[in-house]
């Protein structure tokens, strides 16, 4: 007589390298279901810098109107276009040639294969220096009058939501609840929206070119409203080299910058990225991205959280030194 057969026990999955959290559960502030996001956040950005973010409460239907308002702008003659231009760090149009993030790599790639509106901080500072430097007015472009109204109304939610995810990346560290957002009373911010044109705009790609070269950013935590693409946004794990970044339209995806992993000691690592060309069997994509830069208050001074939760010391800097630092070093010319 057979012996009945065990049957196989299911075995626990294990966490995607670039997990979904939902935020609401942090929102609500229910204790179990904060710890137990915390840890996924904690071993999230350990291993690729990179999370994917929902229940956000940021309306899909603003997205889609900057989205609109922003390619009017883009499709406008070049010489229309070239009376807002701007350099790297600036407010206004980057035109096709004026970035190579791979050079902030020390890589010297083709320069990157994208147009951009910049806007940032406009609010005064105190220190008429810094004002000068970070607080410039935004330039709006008149051909397009809907986009500053869009704009400003996304970098109202995108500010919130910056300041839910430093008080929860703080508590995943087991720090203070305001370890991160007290550095934001007058913080500084970027935000960049890219436009991927295909090839019957930018011709075909030079080798070793992208539409955005290889890089970390700089600051510390990024929020990026992106599209689905074959030439679309790859990042790096030490596991699986490049891959091509999750996708979810109903969620944003949040990566750690140079200046937040530095500040946490290495314990989290800035998450490695790249946006690849227009793929030869869809020559004709089309993408646009909103990104939103974060950082913090000038002057704030950057300092590694010490072990066991920090793995390396670094030495302390200026937050607004390091950044000027980082944008020049992509500065194509």
């Amino acid at each position: 007589m057979n012996e009945p057969q065990a049957r196989p026990q299911p075995q626990p999955q294990a966490r995607p390298r670039i997990p979904t959290i939902d935020l609401r559960p942090w929102l609500s502030g229910e204790p179990e279901a904060r710890a137990d996001l915390a840890r996924t956040v904690d071993e999230a950005l350990q291993t690729a810098g990179f999370l994917l973010v929902t229940g956000h409460g940021v309306d899909p239907g603003l997205r889609a109107a900057v989205r609109q308002a922003a390619r009017a702008f883009f499709l406008l003659p070049a010489d229309a276009k070239a009376g807002y231009e701007a350099k790297v760090g600036g407010r206004g149009w980057l035109g096709p040639g004026a970035e190579a993030n791979g050079y902030s790599e020390g890589t010297e790639t083709p320069p990157d294969l994208k147009e951009s509106l910049t806007f940032a901080t406009h609010e005064p500072f105190e220190d008429p220096v810094v004002n000068a430097e970070w607080y410039a007015p935004n330039v709006w472009p008149a051909e397009v009058p809907e986009l500053r109204g869009l704009c400003e109304e996304y970098l109202e939610r995108m500010a919130e939501l910056e300041k839910a995810l430093l008080a929860l990346l703080g508590y995943a560290l087991g720090l203070e609840p305001d370890f991160f957002t007290r550095h934001m009373d007058h913080p500084t911010y970027g935000f960049n929206i890219n436009w991927y044109p295909g090839t019957d705009v930018i011709g075909p790609p030079e080798p070793g070119q992208f539409r955005i070269g290889p890089h970390t950013d700089f600051g510390t935590v990024t929020i990026l409203d992106r599209q689905a693409g074959k030439g679309g946004l790859q990042v790096f794990t030490d596991e699986g080299g490049w891959e091509d970044a999750p996708y979810d339209p109903d969620a944003f995806t949040i990566n750690i910058g140079d200046l937040m992993a530095r500040w946490t000691g290495d314990r989290w690592r800035s998450g490695r990225h790249r946006v690849l060309p227009p793929p030869a069997d869809a020559p004709a994509e089309e993408l646009m991205s909103l990104v939103y830069f974060g950082e913090c208050t000038p002057g704030t001074r950057v300092e590694s959280v010490p072990a066991p939760v920090g793995r390396v010391a670094y030495p302390p800097v200026d937050s607004h030194a390091y950044l000027r630092e980082k944008l020049d070093s992509i500065t194509v010319g």
